[in-house]
């Protein structure tokens, strides 16, 4: 039996300040979001250890 594909999908938020800051590398995390209740882009304040301080992340897929 065929499982039947949810709401949740999988997103990658994506450090916004830390392309601007010119240091290599990038930060992001992997979660999940429901697409019906959540239909926007997310953007939510993580912890970005290059830069060491919590930072705003956005989905970029």
């Amino acid at each position: 039996m065929a499982k039947k594909r949810g709401n949740r999908i999988q997103v990658i938020l994506e450090c916004t300040e830390h392309a601007a800051s010119g240091l290599p590398g990038t930060s992001r995390y992997i979660t999940v979001k429901n697409r019906k209740n959540d239909p926007e882009r997310m953007e939510l304040k993580k912890y970005n250890s290059i830069l060491k301080k919590m930072t705003v992340h956005k989905e970029i897929k």
